[in-house]
């Protein structure tokens, strides 16, 4: 028998995946009256090239709903949305701003100088919400001066990971379905409230990767993205999994090291590559890979990253 909790989670995803179905056509048109055009990088490949005029910020819908979802299970009594819910709201607001000051003004969005610092700002209270709620760290000393520092750090970091990895199509929006899902619903101590955002979250992704497969009608912008990050991190930091949240985004933490690896090596060796393009997601594009073939390549490396995230909790817990 299929208990009432998994069928509150089953009908969340189902009612959050058919509301986004419904509403991002809509959505994609109203973001093509306000011009809301991506803006592409010149030293990205031709195929990229083509994107230009897709509209952007298509995380705004399902980050709503996710918010909505939120809400609606702490009306009804559910606890544990708010910490994933400050971080969907804080990620949001900065990616917003970052989005639009793309749009507006044709440059590459917020200077990190400032992104950087706001990111830190607004991390602080997803942390202490989410320390507050959340109970003791798995593997981890209870000592709050050394886990809200790493919590703050964390939130950052898988913002900026997420960030990173959103640059193909369908990539980053189902290694996030897999990575909330795998924290939601199979690590300990996820609260209901908790697992009605991420469920929510989960079923407008998957609407929105609908629109978001190759070749994208719409793209999430920094708007989901950083909303993503901030709340992936809120969830696995209230659940007491911090320590874990490098395996169940593996891919993402790669994504990321291919950026710092390459960046040092050129400085360190005055011009010269480890990589041919970072992320290390273009590379394989340069070597010839569809974006649907590294699409389903990093997706079922997340896979593996999340079922190991599992078996590791279940085996020393």
């Amino acid at each position: 028998m299929i208990g009432r909790a998994a069928l509150f989670d089953v009908g969340t995803f189902v009612v959050g995946f058919a509301i986004a179905f419904v509403l991002y056509p809509f959505a994609i048109r109203a973001l093509r009256r306000v011009r809301s055009e991506q803006v592409i990088q010149d030293e990205l490949p031709d195929t990229h090239q083509r994107k230009a005029g897709t509209p952007t910020g298509g995380g705004i819908l399902f980050v709503a709903l996710a918010i909505l979802g939120g809400a609606l299970a702490t009306i009804a009594g559910h606890s544990g949305a708010l910490p994933a819910v400050a971080g969907l709201i804080a990620g949001a607001l900065i990616g917003f701003a970052d989005d639009r000051s793309k749009l507006r003004v044709g440059t590459r969005g917020i200077p990190a100088r400032l992104k950087f610092p706001l990111q830190l700002l607004l991390a602080v209270p997803v942390a202490w919400l989410a320390t507050v709620q959340g109970g003791p760290q798995l593997f981890l000393p209870v000592t709050p001066w050394l886990v809200f520092p790493l919590a703050v750090i964390a939130i950052v970091a898988t913002a900026n990971a997420v960030n990173i990895t959103d640059g193909m199509d369908g990539l980053a929006g189902g290694l996030t379905v897999i990575a909330v899902g795998a924290t939601a619903l199979f690590l300990p101590g996820a609260p209901a409230g908790e697992k009605a955002v991420a469920m929510t979250l989960c079923g407008a992704l998957v609407a929105f990767l609908v629109f978001n497969r190759y070749p994208a009608r719409v793209f999430m912008g920094d708007t989901g993205a950083l909303a993503i990050g901030f709340a992936l991190a809120a969830m696995a930091i209230q659940q007491g999994i911090l320590l874990l949240l490098p395996i169940v985004g593996l891919v993402f933490v790669l994504e990321t090291l291919s950026v710092i690896i390459q960046v040092a090596y050129f400085k360190a060796s005055g011009g010269r590559r480890v990589f041919t393009m970072t992320p290390i997601h273009y590379t394989f594009h340069h070597e010839g890979w569809s974006e649907n073939r590294i699409a389903l390549s990093f997706w079922g490396a997340g896979l593996i990253s999340a079922l190991a995230a599992i078996a590791l909790v279940r085996l020393l817990t």
